[in-house]
């Protein structure tokens, strides 16, 4: 059995490696892509994701929370307990950004005495975290010209603003961008490769001889995806590499822990590719269905808007794409630093849908051949 695989694994990459434009796909591309993202894209952001942390609860307190939510710019999903439960919802993604506003905080403004409001913004991602530091700016500072009254000195508030960017300082939105680009670029890479190799054998018509041989369905299922799979983890070293040491991204996690993950996303992103395979007659057909497939897999995963700002319908839609998890996994890593602890639940859907469209496409794909 191991033989039969091993056999096929070297015929797949005897194919890759023998034509020009597929050795430029697998190479090229990656620094591309990185290239591209990390340079150019820009993200425009709303509503957004804010913990409240008032320990004042005063009539000033909740007018000042009121027009923070009046503005459409920022939605109160929590109210934690503590500076613990706010480090949690930050490191968990479930925030972007909190609020905490101390005690006494009404009765300074009323007695004319300068307070103080602090702003923690998860810099993760540089440009939302920058104009939510904008926003916050903006509606405080009307706020006070409201509350208190023009100053002598237009220049100087009551209010003392400080704001603190967690995880990427500098906001340089590549920092964000780089790592999610390696999610996409081993996405698009292993779907290609799955769903046309399969699919290849067939249309030159190498199947039936395929078949006739002792290799059994599974061997041919790993022999096609396994190659995949070693060029898909080729493909996140390159861009890994590149964007560490070419833009300078932080990975303040375990790379180990990096690795184990991406297996885990490959599962699933292996199984949709041998899915695409099973409803394809031609590679024409497979490269269409994989791209109608991967678009809007990139518009529902969070990689260039938030999930929070899609209409309902479509964020339950999202639970259903792998490199929704995956794209919270590799910044975590890189950016903040979080364990297992932390990214568990992301592992553990990776694995689950990995595990259930694995075996839905080998099922189709056996019912194919038989």
């Amino acid at each position: 059995m191991f033989e039969r695989i091993k056999n096929l694994v070297i015929k797949e990459f005897i194919y890759y490696f023998r034509e020009k434009r597929t050795v430029f796909f697998l190479f090229a591309t990656p620094l591309i892509q990185i290239i591209i993202f990390g340079y150019v894209a820009t993200m425009d952001v709303n509503n957004v994701s804010t913990a409240l942390y008032d320990l004042d609860r005063s009539s000033e307190s909740r007018e000042l929370v009121r027009r923070l939510e009046s503005s459409g710019y920022f939605t109160i999903k929590r109210a934690p307990s503590s500076p613990g439960e706010i480090r949690e919802l930050i490191d968990k993604g479930d925030v972007l950004c909190a609020i905490q506003i101390n005690r006494g905080f009404g009765k300074d403004l009323q007695r004319g005495i300068p307070t103080e409001i602090q702003v923690i913004v998860d810099g993760t991602d540089s440009n939302t975290a920058l104009i939510a530091m904008n926003y916050i700016n903006t509606i405080i500072g009307r706020y006070s010209r409201d509350t208190v009254g023009a100053m002598v000195n237009a220049d100087i508030w009551r209010l003392d603003l400080q704001n603190r960017v967690w995880y990427n300082p500098d906001l340089k939105s590549r920092n964000y961008m780089v790592p999610g680009v390696i999610a996409v670029i081993i996405m698009l890479t292993c779907l290609l490769l799955t769903s046309m190799s399969i699919v290849r054998e067939r249309e030159v018509g190498t199947m039936e001889q395929l078949m006739v041989t002792p290799i059994r369905p599974l061997e041919l299922i790993l022999g096609k995806t396994i190659p995949a799979a070693i060029i898909g983890y080729f493909d996140m070293a390159l861009v890994t590499v590149f964007g560490v040491f070419w833009f300078e991204v932080p990975i303040h996690g375990a790379v180990l822990l990096l690795v184990l993950c991406t297996g885990a996303y490959l599962l699933s992103v292996l199984g949709f590719g041998l899915l695409i395979s099973t409803v394809s007659r031609t590679q024409q057909q497979a490269m269409t269905a994989t791209f109608f497939f991967f678009q809007p897999v990139i518009l529902l995963s969070g990689f260039a808007t938030p999930i929070e700002t899609m209409p309902a319908v479509f964020q339950y839609i999202t639970y259903l794409s792998p490199l929704r998890y995956f794209l919270v996994i590799v910044r975590g890593i890189f950016l903040k630093g979080v364990g297992i602890n932390i990214l568990w639940p992301q592992i553990a859907a990776l694995l689950i849908l990995g595990t259930a469209i694995l075996t839905i496409s080998a099922l189709r794909f056996k019912k194919r051949l038989a």
